[in-house]
């Protein structure tokens, strides 16, 4: 348990070193102080929290700097988010109220919105549905030159394209039949279901049109497993770069590689119900990330579903304006969302 001063202590240090970067001497330390205290009496003050862990002693001088244990003392205990100030809440406001044809885009320039307000990376998860998607329609647009798009559209609006390469004797009259196959057996039913029978019922009906099926199969299953799975976005994955002191970065290779696999990245972004969560260093159960901290915060789109959103930085960051921007962000989302949502299910 940490009297009073032990805790102003250990504030000062936290939100002096997450500015600057410098370690905290006794003397800066008395300084900020409220009531005068001496230097000797803030050392021996010092003294006992790097005892108990909470700070640690940094090599290059006689100052402090947090421990891990100290940062999550301070989220835990001491912190109070700064209210989103009006610019940064103005710059939210601007940028998500252009005209967006999915919900996909949305989310995709909400990672980047996140990023520019924060100057770290972003990371963003569209909402998650508590039932499957179902398949609404499906179609094959030609494009010429032996080029077609495959188009999805699920029963909450969601579109899924993308472009494959047909044989020349796939005509649009085949096209059509294979359309009007595939909707009259799948359409109405959830995309899981729809992937299994895509492999097992379709494959060989598609095949009385197409003798060489395997590109429409393909892309059929790659639009499918797009729509009926979270998508997943990254802003700012350069900005990870502005806060390393290695001169040497190899070593954001595998982190890049870790940040841009879906399954991996959405194990270490989460968050309880409607809060937001702080993970600091080992606690993101990923030793690549023990040098960084996530702040996460879930939006609510009613009957649509829950996202997340997260900003990745430095243990090092300035958590109190960060969350701020986070709690602010994730509600203006949520009604941009919620408006879109409306608007296209009335």
């Amino acid at each position: 348990m940490l009297t009073e001063r032990e805790k102003m202590i250990l504030k000062i240090i936290v939100n002096d070193y997450t500015k600057s970067g410098v370690p905290v001497g006794s003397k800066a330390l008395s300084s900020q102080l409220p009531i005068h205290v001496s230097s000797a009496t803030v050392r021996n003050e010092m003294a006992f929290l790097e005892e108990i862990g909470l700070i640690t002693k940094n090599h290059s001088s006689s100052g402090r700097v947090p421990s891990i244990e100290g940062y999550r003392y301070y989220v835990d205990n001491l912190l109070n988010p700064n209210p989103i100030d009006n610019s940064d809440m103005m710059i939210i406001q601007n940028s998500l109220s252009g005209r967006f044809r999915q919900i996909d885009e949305i989310v995709q320039q909400s990672a980047d919105i996140l990023s520019n307000l924060t100057n770290y990376t972003a990371l963003t998860l569209k909402p998650e549905q508590e039932t499957t998607p179902i398949l609404g329609s499906f179609r094959l647009v030609p494009l010429g030159n032996h080029k077609v798009m495959a188009i999805l559209i699920t029963d909450n609006d969601e579109v899924v394209n993308q472009v494959f390469h047909i044989d020349g004797d796939l005509g649009g009259d085949k096209l059509d039949a294979v359309v009007r196959m595939i909707n009259d057996k799948l359409a109405g039913k959830p995309l899981d279901e729809v992937i299994t029978k895509l492999k097992t019922e379709i494959v060989p009906e598609i095949l009385k049109y197409v003798k060489n099926p395997d590109s429409l199969v393909q892309t059929l299953d790659d639009v499918l497993m797009q729509a009926s799975t979270n998508q997943f976005y990254i802003g700012g994955e350069l900005n990870l770069l502005s806060f390393t002191d290695n001169n040497d970065i190899s070593y954001l290779k595998p982190i890049y590689s870790l940040l841009n696999d879906t399954d991996d990245a959405a194990k270490f972004i989460k968050s309880s119900d409607n809060s937001i969560s702080v993970q600091i260093g080992p606690e993101l159960s990923n030793d690549l990330l023990k040098d960084y901290s996530i702040i996460t915060g879930s939006y609510d789109v009613g009957p649509y579903g829950k996202g997340v959103i997260a900003v990745l930085g430095p243990t090092r960051m300035p958590y109190s304006r960060v969350i701020g921007i986070v709690d602010g962000f994730r509600n203006e989302l949520s009604k941009k969302l919620r408006n879109y949502y409306d608007k296209y299910n009335q």
